[in-house]
């Protein structure tokens, strides 16, 4: 992979930063496009809520695109600092909001409204996708109507999940990136 970079929109071609160390696994530009293909032109205007941020790359595009803001959530300070510089980098910082804590502890409060998209792409071969996914699907008011929860895992990790609020309705693998697509149940 070459560096990080947006791949289209206001900020495109503007390089982004990593986050020091070895603990992120930035996605692909291929699978970013494809991803943004999929969103298509439902990204501007929407809310975007980027769980365990890690390089703020997948929110990042999302504003580029036209989403109408984008919290971004992740535990590691390295990972907050690297999220605000990308931010600083393209310009993209007024319709940001960046918080540095615990994705799962965050997700037990009420939110303050649901969120058109909600990207999770935590830390490979820990479960926590599926940890993610509850609070979630116990809390449906995270998701605004209509509103689509998207996965990022490997695809050895994927397993069918029984929920109550939220279902599966498609999946696309992108070498080692799986991308499975959430809606809430009609």
């Amino acid at each position: 992979m070459t560096g990080l970079r947006v791949i289209g929109g206001s900020a495109r071609g503007r390089k982004l930063r990593s986050v020091p160390g070895i603990g992120t696994r930035p996605i692909t530009d291929r699978t970013k496009e494809s991803l943004f293909n999929i969103l298509g032109g439902d990204i501007v205007g929407a809310s975007f809520l980027d769980l365990f941020g890690g390089t703020g790359s997948v929110g990042i595009e999302a504003l580029s695109r036209g989403a109408a803001r984008v919290l971004f959530i992740d535990s590691d300070p390295r990972a907050v600092e690297t999220i605000r510089a990308n931010l600083a980098a393209t310009s993209l910082s007024e319709r940001a909001e960046v918080l540095r804590g615990d994705s799962l502890k965050i997700l037990a409060a009420p939110p303050g409204g649901g969120f058109d998209y909600i990207y999770v792409a935590p830390p490979q071969f820990k479960g926590l996708w599926k940890k993610t996914l509850e609070p979630i699907d116990g809390n449906p008011a995270w998701l605004g109507p209509d509103g689509w929860v998207i996965v990022q895992i490997h695809p050895k990790e994927y397993e069918a999940l029984v929920l109550s609020d939220l279902e599966e309705f498609d999946q696309r693998r992108y070498g080692s990136t799986l991308l499975v697509f959430y809606c809430a149940r009609e």
